[in-house]
């Protein structure tokens, strides 16, 4: 369907790869992945013809449609919701249109000819109608709105009245409905719920039958979804069949390969030189030394692509908190609408958070997660009931609305070192590495880094303190699967309190113990890890 061979592509003085091959096939499930910077974005750009090569070819089959959702929605506005989805198929309604002048046209007399050629066209329309899903356009935009969390009490508000997070929604769905021959999606699920993110699963998976290439920093995600690897690293691009867990297996295996074939080669390239050097001066074995020397020229030497450092920081262990970290009592939190209509958010809450529990706060979308946890830090007072803060509780916030108020001026090591004064360079930069943070990486400004670097750079302000309740609202948005990895081993290690909200089902199901889920206003509350929370509710 799309081949792409020997490509290669440079940026200035950064060559991202040379020679590359891949081919996307008709109905396959593929998932691009490589570190930041490798080329990803590259690759779905080149593919989109928005990006030349500087050498190699791209072919692709006639009449293929292609999809392209980046975080880039661009602007939207003087439409509707539902208006701004259905313009993304453009040119199935303007076929809808085609057709409908032709049926017209059919009515009028003409002679045989005309009619046949007239018959003749209206067929090819079709048939691309048709094949574009056309006669069911409708039905699928509003389906896939409100699979993607947009009711159809608001198909009909204008997209301008939708937050960031929203319009991205509104975006893929735009693409989703046009359901091309092949899906290019870069990062679908960054602004999804856990809801929206099984509907896109199931929808992809029993919906869409044409070709996928996507990232995702959502491991069950592409685990769930994509059946073939396409790795973009170390200049190259390398295609693995499997999942995700399994191209991270076979991955290692085959480092673990080429290692053993480096040293087997770095020993013959040492026998042999050997060789040379102790025979080079004597007449007798000069056709031997010259033979030799020449093997060793025509040998391809095997490099071993420099492998990503793994730096883990002990963090120290928090102040010891009373058992009774947080006591709830029958609380309650009311927001008032603009139009001084009052939206109650949750009601009669109590319960106990004790120490040590790794709590998930879960809940479908707007059922007052955030909300639930911003009371709980103290961030806004509870309308009803009270939260009493145990013993010795020293408490840690992190929400995506806090990234705003790091110092933009400062940079990476400045913005740690001020929540560490005491710590010194060698310490302050080891934290830094944690959290991938290295070389001339930690002079970088917080205005230059994106949403992924602050959201690194306040994981590690936190942690570095001396904090034993975490209240984290979020923290896997914006990070890769590796950033993801590390915190949730910081976190697993961390001797204190965790009460968080995420929509990471890998991350939940490796870290939490007790689950609270926030449900039409009621709590309850599940004595039991994530696993046993999803069969319990499924259950009920």
């Amino acid at each position: 369907m799309i081949h792409l061979s020997n490509i290669t592509k440079q940026h200035g003085s950064q060559l991202l790869f040379r020679d590359a091959s891949f081919q996307i096939l008709p109905g396959s499930r593929n998932g691009l992945v490589g570190p930041n910077g490798a080329g990803k974005t590259s690759i779905f750009r080149i593919i989109m013809g928005e990006e030349d090569v500087d050498g190699g070819e791209i072919s692709c089959a006639k009449k293929t449609t292609i999809g392209y959702f980046s975080q880039d929605v661009g602007d939207m506005s003087g439409r509707s919701a539902l208006e701004e989805v259905m313009a993304g198929s453009a040119e199935t309604v303007r076929l809808a249109g085609e057709l409908k002048a032709m049926e017209a046209a059919m009515c009028e007399p003409m002679d045989d000819d005309a009619m046949a050629a007239l018959l003749e066209r209206y067929g090819v329309a079709q048939e691309e109608f048709e094949h574009r899903g056309g006669y069911d356009l409708d039905t699928r935009a509003q389906t896939v709105l409100t699979g993607l969390g947009i009711g159809p009490d608001r198909f009909n508000h204008p997209v301008e009245s939708f937050s960031g997070g929203w319009k991205m929604r509104i975006g893929l769905a735009k693409i989703l409905t046009l359901k091309p021959d092949v899906l290019l999606l870069d990062e679908p699920t960054n602004h999804l719920d856990v809801e929206s993110i099984i509907w896109l699963e199931e929808w992809l998976a029993g919906e869409f039958d044409g070709a996928l290439l996507m990232t995702s920093h959502d491991r069950d995600f592409m685990n769930r979804i994509v059946t073939r690897i396409v790795e973009v690293a170390n200049k190259t691009v390398t295609t693995y069949g499997g999942n995700y867990d399994f191209y991270e297996r076979e991955r290692d295996i085959r480092r673990e390969q080429l290692l053993a074939s480096h040293k087997r080669q770095q020993d013959m390239l040492a026998k042999e030189e050997d060789f040379i050097a102790r025979f080079a001066a004597r007449a007798s074995h000069a056709a031997q030394v010259q033979s030799r020397v020449k093997k060793l020229e025509k040998i391809e030497r095997i490099e071993i692509p420099p492998e990503e450092r793994s730096v883990r920081f002990e963090f120290s262990e928090p102040p010891r908190s009373g058992d009774d970290v947080v006591a709830m009592d029958n609380l309650g939190k009311v927001w008032q609408t603009p139009d001084g209509v009052d939206n109650s958010i949750f009601s009669g809450v109590s319960g106990m958070i004790r120490r040590q529990n790794k709590i998930a706060v879960v809940g479908v979308n707007g059922a007052g997660k955030s909300t639930f946890l911003k009371v709980l830090a103290g961030q806004t007072q509870p309308t009803s009931g009270s939260v009493t803060i145990g013993a010795n509780v020293k408490m840690g916030y992190f929400s995506q609305h806090a990234m705003e108020l790091l110092e933009p001026r400062k940079t990476v090591f400045e913005t740690v070192q001020d929540v560490m004064p005491m710590a010194n360079i060698g310490v302050i930069r080891n934290l830094l590495g944690a959290f991938l943070f290295q070389g001339d990486a930690v002079d970088k400004r917080i205005e230059n880094l994106s949403g992924g670097e602050k959201s690194r750079v306040l994981l590690a302000t936190l942690l570095a303190q001396p904090v034993n309740l975490l209240v984290l609202d979020e923290p896997t948005n914006h990070l890769d699967i590796r950033s993801r990895e590390i915190l949730l081993d910081a976190l697993r290690d961390f001797g204190g309190t965790v009460v968080l909200v995420s929509h990471d089902r890998h991350f939940l199901r490796l870290l939490v113990d007790r689950v609270f889920e926030i449900d039409h206003g009621e709590m309850r509350v599940y004595e039991g890890n994530y696993e046993y929370y999803l069969g319990k509710s499924l259950a009920n």
